[in-house]
């Protein structure tokens, strides 16, 4: 018996010893799965980071192992391993914490850019929905019709338009429109409260396996949040008659289990313009979350945006320099419009085995659109004027799918993508008529039905090899466009089919715990208009973009992070808006290249200072040395700021952005001019209620937020003038705000 008790007593002894591995999930206070939590034993020398779903496995692990989990934001945390911990998984749950750089350790960070990019939102939250795209580095926007119209968008040396070349999402429903009545890839945010976003996922050129369709200068990702912390409340009244409130609810007390909650945004405002815009805005939002068995979790949204307006459009310089009008004066003060969204969006996230989760949505979205512009005034009808009517109702039906899988081959670790998914688009109606004063229809130019089918696969490799890491990746996409002009004296569907496979290769190296490197290549794609494939033939339906970047992130102190890139971009087809038609066309190859410059430098525990630049260079390839000129493409645009936080009651930040001259045609005889524009709050914090004031345009710059170069005639003149045609950006404005948490 003594040698039996022994040999028990050495068995238990040796199956403490035995190193196994560890099973776990690591949640935030919402019991919200944490992704890309570092999860270290510094004993073995063993890491791992958490999947999607919060999960870990950590190799060579026994009972008594010390393990540290951390992750920016977050309170790091370390665990004594139990034998209890190897059967059943342990839950280790996080607090968060203020951003503090000196925490951020770059051998630990599968996306540096990414982190960087949630500390500027912690540390300059947002509350406007034109702000949310400038958290994205290097991105900048202008207004047509004072948060009327979707913005213009530029990123490196691209004018995006409305979306042309970017890839816009919300919780993996996509904002770009496709064949859009207004322009290829239109992409309008303000369907989201900003208030709601928890995150924000971008990336820089061609070179993801999962962004498809206008993904050539780059994507951005919102994610909303799956749960509140508090109720609130915020009133907010400013100059021009500026009026916004928004109230955020949950709907459930605290559980494990569900989450739910509601959000509503009313704006309005009469803008600084002569004629009232009488523009008004409601949102509504609703999400429920809930955990079924295990780590798989459920997901409904629910949310309805409809918005009015009235413009004073694009006015030509030379009715301002003349005196005529002032800057915001109008020629034809009928524009405007009325657009509406309502979507319903279905996640799920669900645990296949210990190595692998699959993630889908699926999704459907009600649009409708109806535009009032005048860009050329008397120049094509001289009696009547040149006022056009932009329209559509379009349903929207897809789902996005994928699966998520880790392996081990030897000390090689290996994560592969699989994915795929569908997007229709049922356009009714689509419109670019002739019209006066909004109300009598002159002749249409444009009338039809749009269908347009997208169906995708990819597969995303990542290899982790020491301080390397490779990803090579596959892209498939089959497009059908069909469409049916109402105007034709005979029923005809005009009909076409096409594919494209886009290979994306990138490398990324770190050197140490405060230097890393990358290189990337790949190719995407944006697709034409179906009016334009099916009516004109076009030869390039799905015009590829070839780009690749060589840069690094760095940390040559524990306050300061730099990042630089260096970049090229190659185009097949360049898309250029043409004002006087409201169109898209296209106008032959293009390149660009230039540097990305960042840096944010933590000044102290409560200061916080960050800038971007970007230097670009982008010219036609089919057009003559001097004439090669793309139009209103940025050369060099500087964003950033200083934030302060938890300064006694006291937080706020001071915020500028600048953009330089720039050609505003092929042979920039005419010039856009730059702009500095500079924006401040203060808030103050007393228990619950936070007392805030913002100012936009602080030093009360005169400038141009939009600019065209448009020839247009007046009613009393004689001939055309080609010149720049301008949107005037705010004047000095100022708004309080008071806002309640409980």
């Amino acid at each position: 018996m003594r040698h039996l008790a022994l040999v028990i007593v050495v068995v238990a002894f040796s199956l403490q010893s035995v190193a196994q591995s560890l099973k776990g999930k690591i949640v935030d206070q919402f019991n919200e799965p944490l992704e890309n939590v570092y999860v270290v034993n510094e004993a073995k020398n063993t890491h791992t980071h958490t999947s999607e779903n919060g999960s870990f496995f950590i190799e060579k692990t026994r009972v008594n192992d010390i393990i540290q989990v951390s992750i920016l934001g977050f309170e790091k945390k370390t665990i004594k391993v139990s034998k209890a911990d190897f059967n059943n998984g342990i839950l280790i749950k996080l607090e968060t914490k203020i951003f503090q750089l000196e925490e951020l350790v770059l051998r630990k960070e599968i996306n540096a850019l990414q982190t960087i990019t949630k500390i500027d939102l912690q540390v300059n939250p947002v509350n406007n929905s034109q702000e949310i795209l400038r958290k994205v580095p290097g991105l900048f926007i202008g207004q047509h019709a004072g948060g009327g119209k979707a913005e213009q968008i530029f990123l490196r040396g691209f004018d995006i338009d409305h979306g042309t070349d970017i890839t816009l999402s919300v919780d993996g429903m996509p904002i770009n429109m496709v064949s859009h009545a207004h322009g290829q890839g239109y992409s309008d945010l303000h369907f989201v409260i900003p208030e709601t976003i928890k995150n924000i996922d971008f990336g820089k050129g061609p070179y993801y396996a999962n962004q498809g369709d206008f993904n050539t200068a780059g994507y951005v990702n919102f994610a909303t949040k799956t749960a509140l912390k508090d109720n609130m409340i915020s009133v907010g009244y400013g100059d021009f008659n500026s009026f916004r409130t928004v109230a955020m609810f949950n709907l459930l007390e605290s559980s494990k289990k569900d989450d739910a909650y509601v959000a509503i945004e009313y704006i309005e405002t009469d803008g600084p313009f002569e004629s009232p815009q009488n523009f008004n805005r409601l949102n509504l939002f609703a999400k429920y979350n809930t955990f079924l068995k295990g780590n798989n979790r459920l997901t409904f949204t629910a949310s309805h945006f409809t918005s009015a307006w009235d413009a004073s459009g694009q006015i030509p310089e030379r009715e301002v320099a003349n005196g005529n009008i002032t800057r915001f004066g109008a020629i034809d003060d009928t524009e405007g419009g009325y657009t509406s969204r309502s979507n319903v969006n279905v996640q799920l996230q669900k645990t296949i085995d210990n190595n692998s989760i699959f993630e889908a949505n699926a999704f459907y979205s009600n649009y409708n659109f109806e535009l009032y512009s005048n860009f050329t005034f008397f120049l094509d009808n001289p009696v009547d004027g040149d006022q056009i009517k932009q329209f559509e109702d379009r349903n929207i039906f897809g789902m996005n799918a994928k699966i998520i899988t880790e392996r081990k081959y030897g000390n090689v670790e290996a994560k592969f993508t699989k994915g795929g998914g569908l997007r229709f688009d049922n356009i009714t109606d689509n419109e670019l008529s002739s019209t006066k004063n909004r109300r009598e229809l002159l002749n249409r130019i444009q009338f039809g039905d749009v269908q347009q089918t997208n169906a995708y696969a990819f597969l995303n490799s990542e290899f982790e090899i020491g301080k390397f890491k490779i990803s090579p990746a596959l892209r498939f996409d089959y497009f059908k466009f069909l469409y049916n002009d109402n105007l034709s004296a005979t029923y005809e569907t005009l009909s076409k089919t096409k594919t494209i496979v886009n290979p994306k290769l990138n490398f990324l190296y770190t050197q140490n715990d405060n230097l890393q490197w990358f290189l990337k290549s790949g190719i995407g794609f944006h697709s034409n208009d179906a009016r334009v494939v099916l009516q004109d033939n076009a030869d390039k339906v799905l015009p590829r973009a070839y780009g690749a970047d060589f840069g690094n992130i760095w940390k040559p102190t524990k306050n300061i992070v730099l990042n630089t890139a260096v970049w090229y971009l190659f185009s097949e087809e360049e898309f250029v808006y043409v004002g006087d038609a409201g169109i898209v066309e296209a106008s032959g190859k293009s390149e660009r290249f230039g540097i990305d410059l960042g840096i944010r430098y933590q000044l102290s525990d409560n200061i916080y200072f960050d800038t971007d630049a970007t230097i670009t260079k982008a010219r036609s390839l089919e057009a003559n040395a001097g004439e090669d000129y793309i139009p209103l493409a940025p050369n060099f645009t500087l964003a950033g700021g200083l934030a302060f936080t938890n300064l006694g009651r006291f937080s706020g930040g001071l915020r500028y952005r600048y953009i330089a001259d720039r050609a505003a045609n092929e042979d920039n005889s005419i010039v856009a001019e730059g702009y500095f524009v500079s924006d401040l709050n203060i808030n103050y914090k007393v228990k619950d209620i936070t007392f805030g004031v913002a100012i936009e345009n602080l030093f009360d710059v005169a400038w141009n937020e939009t600019q065209f170069a448009t020839e247009s005639r007046l009613q009393n003149e004689a001939n055309s003038v080609e010149e720049i045609h301008f949107t005037p950006g705010t004047p000095f404005f100022a708004k309080a705000t008071i806002t309640y948490q409980f």
